[in-house]
């Protein structure tokens, strides 16, 4: 049954999108910045325990409401709510809309729905470029790494994942605010996306075909020191396995509030990323999400058959 319900919660997402109203990932970030609001202070002890009481937390009440209401249909709902897939080609494909009609403005107005770096000095290609790594890095953490965590534990494997994935990207920013009460939720979402992250690099390879890519470039892009070197160990591998299997460059100078940032080029001798590509990586990322969701789904299933 865990099996079928991940993949009902993928095919909801797939179909449907996220949730209209009442998102529970946007009511955790509610819950997330009223505990900071009252319980911040510049140490990492502190964080640590927001961070424990928050992630346990979720997880917890969807255990809870698993062994209430039943295991399936729980997993169904949790899954669906944390995968952002659908979500992700929407608003990547709304930003090339624009760039195709040579709006430059309206894709930098739309570009912060997806990526937190500064728009405003970013040509076409750089918008397009800055669309292509998040898909990417997303892929993993929105859709590949749920599913991994719902065929490791269910819905509280689901649940705990999407709330640490949320609390990185509040908390795990290289600022004075956050430096050390950021630094549990930063290193906790570096431990939960690890495995999710080579699953998704593998992935890409074996679809990148799809796009007109070859699985062995994909591959090498993914294990060069290019992406061991970036500043995310897991975003490195999955942005490096996506370069490659499109046949682009990515990374490199990066302007996020204010502040530029180098990071490793990865798949150096590829081109360019054009405003093609955006149809290209979406394509390549919906593949990804479809496979991970066979992939979990029959783990799951051999797990429970093996009394695991």
């Amino acid at each position: 049954m865990s099996a079928v319900a991940l993949l009902g919660g993928w095919t909801a997402d797939a179909l449907l999108g996220d949730p209209r109203r009442g998102h529970p990932v946007a009511g955790f970030g509610h819950v997330a910045s009223r505990v900071e609001a009252a319980a911040h202070a510049p140490r990492r002890g502190r964080g640590a325990a927001c961070v424990a009481a928050l992630v346990g937390g979720t997880a917890l009440l969807a255990e809870l409401a698993a062994r209430r209401l039943g295991r399936g249909p729980v997993l169904v709902a949790v899954t669906w709510a944390a995968l952002g897939g659908r979500s992700l080609g929407t608003v990547a494909a709304r930003i090339a809309a624009h760039l195709h009609r040579d709006d430059l403005a309206g894709a930098r107005t739309a570009l912060p729905a997806l990526v937190g770096r500064d728009p405003a000095a970013l040509d076409a290609d750089g918008v397009a470029r800055a669309v292509v790594e998040s898909v990417a890095e997303n892929t993993s953490d929105a859709v590949v790494g749920a599913l991994f965590w719902g065929a490791v534990a269910g819905p509280a494997g689901v649940a705990g994942f999407r709330a640490a994935n949320t609390l990185d990207a509040m908390w795990g920013h290289r600022s004075d605010r956050y430096a050390d009460f950021g630094w549990a939720a930063a290193r906790l979402d570096d431990a939960l996306g690890a495995a999710p992250a080579r699953l998704t690099a593998a992935l890409t390879a074996a679809a990148a075909p799809l796009v007109g890519g070859s699985p062995a470039r994909a591959l090498a892009a993914a294990r060069s020191p290019a992406a061991l070197a970036h500043p995310s160990p897991n975003a490195g591998v999955v942005e490096a396995a996506f370069a490659g299997a499109l046949g682009v460059r990515l990374g490199g100078r990066l302007s996020y509030g204010g502040r530029t940032e180098d990071r490793p080029v990865l798949h150096a001798t590829g081109r360019s990323v054009a405003v093609g590509d955006v149809a290209r990586v979406v394509r390549l990322s919906r593949a990804v999400g479809l496979g991970a969701a066979g992939v979990c789904a029959l783990a799951r299933h051999a797990a429970r058959r093996t009394g695991r």
